[in-house]
């Protein structure tokens, strides 16, 4: 395979007098031969020669090409960072410890071993701060660049903290709101201790979130950070309260689905950048790579609503459209199928609505087209990254490659 890859980069041209030459009866090529003077046979010798080690030279480098990009393809992005999300783990806990235990239980409630996922923002936001790595003047003492090299990676570390307490208090209150039962696979914490527990324990972690933010003394950062949060109370209020049009509009969706699930990790992303003091240009790359990785996700978390197992997600199958909840799949069934307009008007609530809005999605693209949306926000996260300056520093380029791997992994997960 890789012989026959490596002749194909001889020169067309060459490779066209070759194949003429031998396609000749044995005796025309003899004759073709004894009307070439030496000096010419010896230069179509070294042109065949030529032509030989250009082939085993393309073959050389091919096998080379195809040997680095099977070693770039396995950068697992949370082996990378596993050390510093177990160290990043352990202050969250302490983070969280209150004066009152009943409290301080309830907001660690994710933050216990084992119960809390693989910290996906988190690892996106390490690995961004090592992505967007620039070396400090070397004119600095050596002391000096260390001490300033471990204060931008603790503050970086911080905006990771502060995204994940913010995340979680935004599930708590979401699964009060949606009187979900479970989360991740275990019982929700309103199931196990009460709604009333579950809100003040996401407040006390966004009154954690917010103590944190203000140490770092960024106005910009505090600023993009408070804005997240009022982007979850407005996603969420838009998700509640909608008119018959909203609710049949894909672009109405899109922006709910930005403020509750995208801007999060958009605008930590952009926090990081600026944390290390870039450009508006690379704070903005860092912020596309956020909004369309977060749209991908939750896009793909929208197909396994429908086509995943309440095992392999960790909540109920088919969630969102027995809350009332239209996303992407059903509202590009919509378009082929306009008469779910009336059915989505009349809401889920009847099980037979759900059955049959579920047959009109099974007769349509809605699925494959959601699939497709998604990749092609991967595809824009993973252009940003493409689009940083270049970088010759093997961690920079190991830490681009693993966010890269992130946005394939965010659109062929099962769960």
């Amino acid at each position: 395979m890789l012989f026959s890859r490596g002749l194909s980069q001889i020169s067309r041209n060459h490779f066209s007098r070759c194949r003429w030459l031998f396609s000749l009866h044995p005796q025309q090529q003899l004759h073709h031969f004894n009307h070439i003077d030496a000096s010419q046979k010896v230069l179509g010798s070294r042109v065949i020669h030529s032509w030989v080690s250009n082939a085993l030279t393309g073959i050389g480098q091919q096998i080379h090409h195809q040997s680095t990009a099977v070693a770039e393809e396995q950068v697992d992005p949370f082996s990378l960072v596993a050390d510093e999300l177990s160290l990043l783990t352990n202050r969250l806990r302490s983070m969280v410890v209150a004066e009152v235990p009943k409290l301080a239980s309830a907001a660690e409630y994710f933050f216990k071993m084992g119960v809390e996922g693989k910290r996906f923002r988190p690892t996106i936001l390490l690995l961004m701060a090592t992505a967007l790595d620039v070396p400090i003047p070397r004119s600095a003492p050596q002391v000096e660049v260390d001490s300033l090299s471990r204060d931008l990676r603790t503050r970086q570390q911080s905006i990771a903290e502060i995204t994940e307490m913010i995340h979680v208090a935004s599930l708590l209150h979401d699964d009060v709101l949606d009187d979900a039962d479970t989360r991740r696979g275990i019982g929700s914490l309103n199931f196990v201790m009460g709604p009333k527990l579950a809100v003040l324990a996401g407040d006390f972690l966004l009154s954690r979130a917010c103590v944190a933010l203000a140490s770092l003394k960024n106005t910009e950062v505090v600023s993009l950070l408070a804005t997240v949060v009022e982007h979850l109370v407005t996603g969420e209020t838009m998700q509640m309260s909608t008119s018959s049009d909203e609710r049949c509009s894909m672009e109405y969706y899109m922006q709910k689905t930005y403020y509750k699930t995208a801007s999060l990790i958009s605008n930590s992303c952009k926090s990081i950048a600026l944390l290390a003091g870039h450009t508006a240009e690379v704070s903005m790359l860092a912020f596309d790579y956020g909004k369309n990785l977060g749209l991908a996700f939750q896009l793909i978390d929208d197909v396994l609503d429908f086509t995943g197992t309440s095992a392999t997600l960790g909540k109920g199958s088919l969630s969102d459209i027995r809350h009332g909840i239209v996303t992407a799949p059903i509202l590009y069934a919509m378009e082929e199928f306009p008469q779910l307009c009336s059915l989505v008007d009349r809401g889920f609530d009847d099980p037979v609505n759900v059955e049959i809005a579920l047959d009109y999605l099974g007769k349509s693209r809605g699925i494959q087209r959601t699939r497709e949306l998604a990749s092609k926000h991967a595809s824009l996260a993973s252009a940003a990254i493409d689009s940083l300056p270049e970088s010759d520093d093997e961690e920079v380029q190991r830490s681009r490659r693993a966010l890269v791997e992130l946005t394939h992994r965010v659109i062929t997960r099962t769960k």
